[in-house]
Formats: C-alpha cells, structure tokens, sequence
C-alpha cells in the first residue's frame, strides 16, 4: 500500500481531514507558517532584488525535523494548506524546507473540509502557484520595509517602542478623522411637526408634516394656523412593496453581522469561524465572494421546500462587487445546508446559526409588503402632512433572517392605517407636537464599521482585517470605549383643544458604547505620518498597492519590481525625516504660564505616555511632569486642568499608624497606605477624594486580599493557592497555573499543584505551537 503523507497547517484540519482518509494516509500538521523573516533583523536584502532572509524560528526546529522524516520515508506528499495566498506561501516553504521531490509532492486546494471536497481535490492536484506565493511575499516584504524604516523614525521623533504599519496606520487615520469630525460637530435645531388625527369612526391615524421648520417661532405660527384648519384626505395610494434578503456571507458582513447581532469581536468571530472551518462545518472563511455552488442552491432549495414549501425558493446568483476581490472562492455557508444546528460552545453554536440563517434566506422569496400612503391637506397651506402605512402581506425570507444596520433602528413590519379612508373624507386633529430635534454627530467607528469602510476604499483583503483591528489595539493607537453622554434639553410645543402649551424635556445625547476611540499617542502619530510620510497614509495609494498585490497574483506583475519603484520613493523620506531637526518635541502643545512659577506649561508624548510638563529641558531646575488622565486629551485639555494635575500627589491624613495619600501613576490615580496601593475608580475624582473614601477603598482592597488567599503550605512558602478574577489558581515562582474546574483547590496537596504545573505547561507548549501558526 502506498505511503502517504498529507500536511496541513493547523492540527484541528489535521484532525478533521484524518477521519475522511482510508488507510495508508497520514495527515500532519505544520501548525502554520514553518519559517518567517527573522524576527529582529530587517531580514531583506534590498541590493539583491529585495531577496526575503527567511529563518526557522527556534521553536519549529523539533517539528520541521520531525515532517522532514515524514516527508521521507513517504511514497507522495499532499500539501494540503489554505487555498489563498498565505496558505499557497505556507505550502512552497514547506517544499523548500523539507526539500521536496517535484514527483513525489502534490498540491491540493479545497473551500470545505468534507469527504467529497478532500476526495475530489486528491483526484485534481495541481503544481504550487509561484504567482499567488510572489504575491503573500510581495505583502510581507513590503510590510516588513515600512514597519522596519518607519519605527526608528517614531522612536526618535515621539517616543521608544513605537511602531508603524502600512495597513494600520491608515485604519488609525480613519479613526483618527472621524473623531476630529465628531469634535467638530455642531449641532442644528430644527422643530418636527407629528399629528395624530380621528375619522369618523374615531380610528386614529398619526402622520408628519412634509417639512420641518428653523426656528421655535415658525413652528409655533404654523401650530396656531392649525387650531381651526379643516384636515382632509388629498390623495391615498396604496401599492405592493417588496424587499430582497442579503448575500450570503462574506468574510467583511460576517464581522459585521456577528457584530451587531452576536457582540462579538472581530478577532473573536474569526477564531470561532476558524474552528467551525476546521471541524468540516464551514466553508473557508477568509472570502470576499458571494458565490454559492450549484450544490449548495440545490441544498438550500431542498431544505427550504422540505421546511416551509415550494412558494418561498427563490434561487438567486449573487455577484461580488467589493472593490479588488480577491481569490473567486465560495460566499461562506454551512458544508451541509440539512443542519441547522451543531455541537460546539454556545459562541460557536450561535455564529453557525447565523451562517445557516444568512445561506437560507438568501435563496428564499422576496418579502411583500402592501404601502398605503394618506396625503392629508390642510386649509390654507401648502404643506401636508403624510401618514404611512405598511402591512406584511408575505414574511418570505424574513421569516428566517433578517439583517441588521449600524448605528440605527430598523423598524420592519406592522404600522397599520385604517381601512375605512376614503379621498376627501375630513379628520380632526386630536393632538399636534412640534418637537426640537436636532442634527446628529457622525457615529465614532465600532470594529466592525471599520472593517466595512477599509472594505469600501479597497483597503485590505479579508485575511488582514481582524490582523488590523486588534494590531492598532494592542500598539495603544486606538482603544475601544463608551462615552457616557450629557443630557440636553428640548423643547416640545403641543396644540390640542385649540390651546398651546410649551415644555421642556430633556434627552441623552453621544452616548455610544464600545467604540473604538483615538488615543493622544495614536492622533501624534497620525499627525506625524501624515505630514512627513503622506503616501503611506493616502488612502488611494494603500488601495492601490492591493491591486498591484492582486496583479502580482495574476501573474501581471513582477513582485520585485513593485518592491523597487515603492522603495525608491519611500527610502529617501524616511532618511530625510530622520536627520530633520524641529523646535518642539512632536505633538508638544504649549498652553501657557504656571502663575507660580513663571514658567511654561505645555503637554506632549513622554516615556510613557501624554504628560503635562511645567518649566523646560533648558531651565536650571528640572521640569516637573504630571501624567495626564484618562479624561484629558492633548488636543483638548486647558492651562487650568493641566496645572490642576501637578496637585497631585496630596496628603489624606492616617490611617492604621499609616500615612495615605493620593497619587497618580503610570495606571492613572491611586490611594496608597503604607505598601498598598488602590486604583481609584474613574466614578470618584483624586482631587477632592476625602480620606474617609479612601479608606472605603484600602478596606475593600484589604478584605479581598483576605479572601485571596486559600492555602498555603509550609515546606514551600513560594507556592500558594490563590483566587482571582477568573477562579483559583496556584501561583509559584512568580507564574500563575489555572486549577481544573473539577479539582476542588483546598484539598490539594503539595505534589498534586505540582501536578497541575506539569499539566499547564503542556498545555501552555501546545498553544505557542499553535500561536505560532498562520493567524487565519
């Protein structure tokens, strides 16, 4: 019997992928990418046609050996990674590595990890794409320049430990914008005019004025004009309405969808579709396709006819129009359209709901809707009012899905009118409101808006967009937060029984929840990028470089020759940037005098982040600085707030024979008593903090450290049982060990923790392997 080998890159398909081969098969995992530019070395020689320094990192050694034994003592080998661009990469690395023979290695590619899709895919191998590989090394070269040139230039300029990226900085500057927008905003009143008026019958039907009015005047001689106005029905209409279902999913509306519907991450509903991939649930879910195969339409007719009858199939070919799709894979859609549900986590279980919901209504009828509009005159005006009704006449694939919006409230079904109108029939206004309305602040950018506006400029393929998303995360240029909002009041003019009476009520306005928000270092660095490097920060030129990415692809293009023109241009900037000399540390802001002192106040990026800073390098004393404080921004804070912070640290008084004062660090305001230190919750202020508060605080602290604590054991005072946030864990040598859910933490004894060390280091191993892995 033949030898086979198959290698994929991440154990979970090597799993999945085992079950569906006979004997004489055996399926490895690579668990990811093999080998990588070197980690802290530039790793591209520029002088040879930008030739990639590749390295096996230390911690694939053992695993490279171990395929490499594999590999040889096999008959054939299948390279079996991802059917996109990095996973065409991980499969020529694996050639070159393990020193393949052409004659006995084999490519295959499949969208689904199915017993059909893997068997048709052995019967139809083909050779690695040297131009789809050309193209993931075109976009890690040119990366890793950008990233490797820009960062020194931060460093020096802002502050150490800076970074900067092609994708990123734009995502950033996106952000960036919208927040300068949002700030910018000034608000517009105008007044609504709604009425609710009776028929004859005394069935009510509400309506809105056709306009709206400037001014509170305006509003109110219009409300007057109408206390003895005859209202009539001008004109009604009523006609069908249908509305379509959405594609299926791509990889950009599926972050959006579970967005909106699910709360989750971009990152999370990444890992979770990942897992439902690999486990043979899935189609691949890195796409930017809409397409379903023949075999899919027919599954979804099938199970559609079977559920709810003929009358709701309605095939449809979607075709994808996202600027500079990628790769024509498959939209994504459950492998088998019969389940309707899995086994897995809740999370999992949820988004494969949504998949299975999505792939279903798209091939089902549209919804029907029956609209009747009322026109209704008032005497003596132009203007009318106009009452709206519409009627569910036939759910059709609302009955399975339907899609939600950012940022608005989509009201979909019942707004009935009554049956009884007929054209010239008179009503009476029982009540009119002219309410202040006022214009709306752009919405801030959640994870998922992002991710569809980087998609609309082109910006970014599918496998980069949750890379982007978490990278400006964790690099502290962007974080994600609420805004409370602040309460603003409105007027509101009623008539009714010929009278007007005014009131004022009040409504919150900015409030938004997990939005993601511009930190003062990512606004510095955006400000600097743009100024000093404007095409790695034009949107149009990031969009470009994709294109060329995809003719690279094509094989249109050659890849070194994009690398040259790019970095013919780029080089230069960043020498020139770098030997620049400016008067002012960059995103230094000045604000003005310290009465005290007679020296200057100013802001700007210190060590560790925003600072305020009294006096200068150059002044005999040294400077004082003063962290600034989460509700301080560099753009925005005064000369008043910023001096306010030097008030700090401040003396409380005693306690327990202890002095306790309010500080503020690195983390923002904290009381300290002694060797204890508590932050102060962002719903209290370190300025007027009282002792008898701050006590409140070292108790709670106190009583928590108390109940930390479960066991400690004598013959090694270095290990302990501790409780924390997530459960009990033992904490030895400065390294924290989950305990097991079903071990019960007090009665385990000394070499039974040592136990569970062993066991979460194992674990811990098989994890780094597989974060090692391609992030996909």
């Amino acid at each position: 019997m033949q030898n086979n080998l198959v290698i994929v890159e991440s154990p979970a398909k090597a799993k999945t992928i085992e079950k569906f081969l006979g004997n004489g098969y055996k399926v490895l995992s690579s668990y990811g990418h093999i080998r990588d530019l070197k980690e802290k070395s530039f790793s591209i020689d520029v002088k040879n046609h930008f030739a990639p320094i590749y390295e096996i990192p230390g911690d694939k050694a053992k695993l490279v050996s171990d395929l490499k034994k594999e590999a040889d003592k096999a008959d054939m080998v299948w390279l079996a990674s991802d059917e996109d661009r990095e996973g065409e990469a991980i499969s020529w690395h694996l050639y070159e590595v393990l020193q393949l023979e052409p004659e006995k290695t084999k490519r295959i590619v499949f969208h689904e990890i199915t017993k059909t899709a893997i068997l048709n895919a052995i019967q139809h191998p083909r050779a690695i794409n040297i131009d789809l590989v050309n193209a993931q090394q075109a976009r890690r070269v040119l990366d890793r320049i950008v990233g490797f040139e820009l960062s020194p230039v931060l460093w020096k300029k802002i502050k150490p430990s800076l970074s900067a990226g092609r994708v990123q900085s734009v995502a950033v500057r996106l952000v960036v914008e919208r927040e300068r927008e949002v700030q910018a905003f000034v608000s517009e009143a105008s007044y609504k005019v709604t009425a609710v008026f009776s028929n004859a019958k005394g069935e009510e039907i509400r309506a809105e004025l056709s306009r709206r009015f400037k001014t509170e005047e305006e509003a109110r001689t219009f409300l007057e004009s109408c206390a003895k106005a005859e209202f009539r029905i001008e004109d009604l209409t009523t006609k069908p309405v249908r509305k379509s279902p959405a594609p299926p999913f791509t990889t950009s509306t599926l972050q959006q969808e579970a967005a909106r519907k699910l709360g989750y991450t971009v990152a999370q509903t990444m890992m979770l579709a990942q897992r439902l991939y690999e486990s043979g649930l899935i189609t691949y879910m890195r796409t930017d396709s809409v397409n379903l195969s023949e075999l899919a339409l027919h599954a979804s007719r099938d199970e559609i006819v079977s559920r709810m009858g003929e009358k709701y199939v309605h095939n449809r070919h979607f075709t994808t129009k996202t600027k500079g799709a990628q790769e024509a894979h498959e939209a994504i859609r459950p492998t088998y359209m019969s389940n309707d549900s899995i086994e897995g986590t809740g999370q999992e279980r949820r988004l494969y709901e949504l998949i299975w919901k999505r792939t279903l209504a798209s091939q089902m009828s549209d919804a029907e809707f029956e609209k009747t509009t009322a026109m209704i005159s008032i005497s003596g005006h132009e203007d009318k009012f106009i009452a709206v009704g519409e009627v569910l006449t036939f759910d059709g694939f609302l009955r399975v899905y339907k899609e939600s919006y950012d940022d608005e409230v989509e009201q979909e079904g019942e707004l009935r009118l009554p049956s009884a109108l007929e054209v010239g029939q008179s009503l009476e206004y029982k009540e009119m409101l002219a309410t202040q309305r006022f214009t709306q602040a752009p919405f801030r950018y959640t994870e998922a808006s992002l991710v569809r506006r980087l998609e609309e400029l082109g910006i970014g393929r599918p496998s980069t967009y949750a890379p982007t998303i978490s990278t400006i995360q964790q690099r502290g240029y962007v974080e994600k937060g609420n805004r409370e909002g602040t309460e603003r009041p409105y007027k509101l003019l009623s008539l009714a029984g010929g009278k007007i009476t005014e009131s004022v009520k009040s409504e919150l306005v900015g409030s938004e929840k997990a939005k993601l928000l511009p930190t003062d270092v990512g606004i510095v660095v955006n400000d600097f990028l743009k100024e000093y490097f404007p095409q790695i920060m034009d949107y149009n030129f990031t969009a470009s470089v994709e294109k060329q990415f995809d003719e690279i692809a094509e094989g249109e293009k050659k890849w070194t020759d994009v690398m040259e023109r790019f970095y013919e241009g780029f080089h230069p900037e960043v020498e020139k940037t770098l030997s620049s000399k400016s008067e002012h540390k960059v995103g230094e802001r000045v604000l003005g005098i310290d009465p005290a002192s007679g020296k200057p106040v100013s802001v700007k990026i210190g060590k560790y982040g925003p600072v305020a800073q009294i006096g200068t390098a150059e002044d005999e004393e040294k400077p004082r600085f003063a962290q600034l404080t989460k509700e301080y921004s560099l753009e925005t804070i005064t000369l008043e707030e910023a001096l306010g912070l030097f008030q700090l640290p401040r003396a409380l008084g005693e306690l327990d024979g202890h002095p306790v004062s309010v500080g503020i660090g690195r983390f923002g305001p904290y009381v300290r008593c002694d060797k204890l230190f508590v932050s102060i919750p962002k719903t209290k202020n370190p300025h007027t903090l009282t002792l008898e508060e701050a006590e409140a605080l070292i108790r709670e602290k106190q009583d928590a450290e108390t109940k930390r604590v479960i066991k400690v054991f004598k013959e090694n005072p270095d290990l302990q049982i501790l409780n924390g946030k997530y459960g009990p864990y033992i904490a030895y040598e400065k390294k924290n060990y989950k305990i097991p859910e079903h071990i019960e933490a007090a009665d385990l004894s000394l070499d039974a923790c040592f136990k569970v060390i062993e066991l979460q280091k194992e674990k811990a191993e098989t994890r780094k392997l597989r974060h090692t892995a391609k992030r996909k």
